[in-house]
């Protein structure tokens, strides 16, 4: 993996991250509730559902493309369309208030069982990673080890990105009751920039 397409990869990875979602608004919501230490370990658990998922894509891509390497491209176009419906749908839907999302009870146990449930039971995170890794592959290079680094990568910078909101929490209610007024809109935003610009960047 060639270290502009790395960086690229790490920016707009970034920018997906930053932005809050349903994984945010709950690490907030416990934050606020329960206190920063019950924040973090929402963050840990989370982290923890990644893994068997980012496994998963790597296993699964490197297989599809090792068998069908002819269908790299269409296979990066389609994830194209998918990051493009996602900002679309991300922009049209209703703004949530970070600040009144339910805190799950006040229980490591069940912090940690329902975090674990939802993120492993939800087939769009599988999708999302299966639309967006594509698009940062090197076609002349082996790809199971690009997939391995951008799953690496990915991982970091979400447990990064999450912690902080943990740690930022419990101190900025206000302006986490005002993000839910912009949030979908720049989501989508971003989104769409995203699948657009990679669009727009076909390498032949």
């Amino acid at each position: 993996m060639s270290p502009d397409l790395f960086l690229a990869f790490v920016a707009a990875t970034l920018v997906m991250l930053v932005i809050p979602g349903p994984n945010v608004a709950l690490v907030v919501s416990n934050s606020i509730a329960y206190g920063t230490r019950y924040g973090l370990f929402t963050v840990f658990c989370i982290s923890l559902s990644i893994i068997p998922l980012l496994v998963l894509t790597v296993a699964g891509m490197s297989a599809i493309l090792s068998v069908v390497s002819h269908w790299f491209e269409w296979l990066r176009w389609i994830g194209v369309a998918y990051l493009v419906y996602l900002g679309i749908e991300a922009f049209r839907a209703p703004a949530p208030d970070l600040a009144a999302v339910r805190p799950d009870p006040k229980s490591l146990w069940r912090i940690a069982s329902r975090t674990v449930l939802v993120a492993l039971t939800n087939p769009k995170t599988l999708l999302f990673f299966g639309a967006f890794f594509p698009q940062f592959l090197n076609p002349a290079r082996d790809a199971t080890a690009q997939l391995t680094i951008m799953a690496v990568t990915f991982f970091v910078v979400a447990a990064i990105c999450d912690g902080t909101w943990a740690l930022v929490a419990g101190r900025a209610r206000g302006v986490l009751i005002r993000a839910g007024r912009w949030v979908n809109r720049v989501t989508g935003s971003m989104l769409l920039a995203c699948g657009v610009g990679l669009a727009l960047a076909r390498r032949p």
